[in-house]
Parts: structure tokens; sequence; C-alpha cells
């Protein structure tokens, strides 16, 4: 009988060598050649599962935002009951790959993103990929407001009532920018993983903190 072959699998193995190659050469850089040799898998077997590098591309970005997206989740779940906002920290410093042992994903991300400021099939998928994020983050922001554990004044009570309700996906948006940001100030040395992980916590304070001033007719007050 002939072979079965996994092609779920062998898309994975070629997906997980772009990345290693884009690491060195950029995702200008990769041949299908190079990557079948990479995935010691024969050229015709990568044609058979991609008929073009840049579809091959556009796969090898999903595979790194499903990973990302694959252990957020999982360290949300692996938590103990955390709060929201504990939550929604964990969440932000994963986006932001500042784990050391993530450092070679952190640069493979941001040159696919460079990369696809001149392909539009690349920057369309990881449009895809921060809209799922800012998603999830916008999800986790609103639990929180609606009275989670460590939101300023809990559900009900009269400092909340008259606060100014949050945009959760106006403050989504920033924290996924600024969670995207700090990957490439960490990676270019400009700031340590710590100093980024404590910018992500002190937003987060700043946000749950916000609804305590932030309220109609404050700046008229203060102005």
């Amino acid at each position: 009988m002939p072979k079965q072959v996994d092609y779920e699998d062998r898309r994975r193995r070629i997906a997980e060598a772009v990345c290693v190659l884009a690491d060195t050469h950029g995702p200008e850089g990769v041949t299908m050649r190079d990557v079948a040799a990479h995935a010691e898998v024969s050229l015709g077997a990568v044609q058979r599962c991609f008929r073009t590098k840049e579809e091959m591309l556009v796969f090898a970005v999903d595979h790194v935002g499903e990973r990302v997206t694959a252990r957020m989740r999982a360290r949300l779940s692996d938590s103990p009951e955390p709060s929201p906002g504990t939550a929604l920290e964990h969440a932000a410093t994963e986006i932001a790959l500042l784990d050391g042992a993530h450092r070679a994903e952190a640069r493979v991300w941001l040159a696919f993103v460079a990369q696809a400021a001149v392909s539009e099939p690349l920057a369309a998928r990881i449009r895809i990929s921060y809209e799922a994020l800012q998603g999830l983050l916008a999800r986790l922001i609103t639990e929180a407001a609606e009275g989670g554990p460590d939101s300023p004044d809990g559900p009900g009570s009269p400092e909340s009532s008259s606060a100014a309700p949050l945009d959760p996906q106006r403050e989504a948006r920033a924290l996924l920018a600024l969670a995207d940001g700090l990957t490439s100030h960490v990676l270019i040395g400009h700031l340590t993983a710590e100093e980024a992980e404590d910018t992500l916590r002190a937003h987060v304070v700043r946000l749950w903190e916000r609804p305590r001033t932030d309220r109609p007719g404050q700046a008229a007050r203060t102005g």
C-alpha cells in the first residue's frame, strides 16, 4: 500500500522551516528549495502543499499567529482563577513575545510585518491575526469593566455608576499597539523584557484607575 501522507503535519513542518529561514534571511530571502531542504522533504512535496512562495509565506504567518494565540489561551486557562485585570496583563505579555524563549519568533513576526508593507496577501493575513487578538483583549476588558475583582469600585457602586464607560474596542486597540511596539523595543535592546512587562502592567493599572477620574464634566472643572 502507498504510504499515507499527513499533509497538515507536512504543512506545519514546512511553516517551521519557513520561520527558521526567515529569521536568518528575511521572508524575501526564503526559497521553496531551501525550505524543502530544511524541512527534509522534496521540492515537489513543498509545491504540492503550496502553489507559490507567497502562499507558503501566508501559511507561515498564520502558523506563527496560531502559536501565539494558543499560548495565550493556555496561559489564561492554566492560571488559578485569574482576575480580569491579571488575565489581560498575561494576554498582552504573550502578544508582546517578551519571553526569551520566544525571541526568534518575535524576530520572525516583525520580519513578516515588514514584508507585509509590500505584500497585500501577507498584510491581509496579519490584519486577520490582529483583529482576532484585538477581539480577545476587548472581551477581557469588557469582563473587567463589568465588575471583575480588580475593577476599581466593583459593580453597582456610586463611584462606578458615575464613571465614564470604557470603550473596550478602543482600549483593546491601544493595548495591542503598545504590546506590538514593545516587541520592537525589546528586540533592538532599547528596553529589557522586564521593563517592557512593567510598562504593560502600568498601562493596565491606569486603565482601571481611569474611571475614577475620567468622569463627565471633569475636564470642565480642571481645565
